[in-house]
């Protein structure tokens, strides 16, 4: 039986990664060029950098839901063997599937969370050459609040699935002889 504190504290996690890396895409850094006070030269100008913290933010909490299932379910590999059979195959493909958009996620807010807080310190020596204001591309943090929602679903269904094969070696480790006897 899947433990209903496993799946709301996980669950839990990942809406907040959700809502943290949807903030981040909303409050990506922007930037505008300006010159100096004698239009000697020209530099870039940042606004609010909070998106990194967003960013920074949905990455733990993604991280925390991970770590807590794959606490619960021994990481597929360590504990019991699981019963043969649809679960447990289901539960292999799952626990794949859910590494792959894991990582995938953590890819793109660690990247959008490095990308925006990146900002360039130079600065151009003619008002008609602006230098280069560098931000994160629009997308970055949503691809990551995609794959988060992906990685939420998959790895709810991960953990029922395997709570499902684990739960029917409950009753018997060994081959019951008793009628034979």
């Amino acid at each position: 039986m899947a433990s209903i504190v496993v799946l709301v504290t996980v669950f839990v996690f990942d809406l907040i990664a959700f809502g943290l890396a949807v903030a981040a895409e909303q409050r990506r850094s922007t930037a505008i060029v300006v010159p100096d006070s004698e239009k000697n030269y020209t530099y870039c100008v940042y606004d609010s950098d909070i998106s990194t913290g967003y960013g920074v933010g949905a990455l733990l909490f993604l991280l925390a839901s991970q770590i807590i299932l794959m606490a619960a379910s021994k990481c597929f590999c360590c504990g019991r063997s699981l019963r043969p059979g649809g679960s447990r195959a289901c539960a292999l493909l799952l626990f794949i599937t859910c590494w792959l958009t894991f990582i995938i996620a953590e890819a793109c807010l660690l990247a959008g969370s490095v990308r925006n807080a990146y900002h360039t310190r130079y600065r151009t020596l003619f008002v008609s050459d602006p230098p280069s204001c560098q931000t994160v591309r629009k997308g970055v943090f949503a691809a990551g609040a995609a794959f988060v929602f992906f990685t939420a679903i998959l790895s709810e269904l991960y953990y029922v699935t395997f709570s499902k094969a684990n739960s029917a070696y409950d009753k018997e480790p060994a081959i019951g002889m008793s009628p034979y006897s």
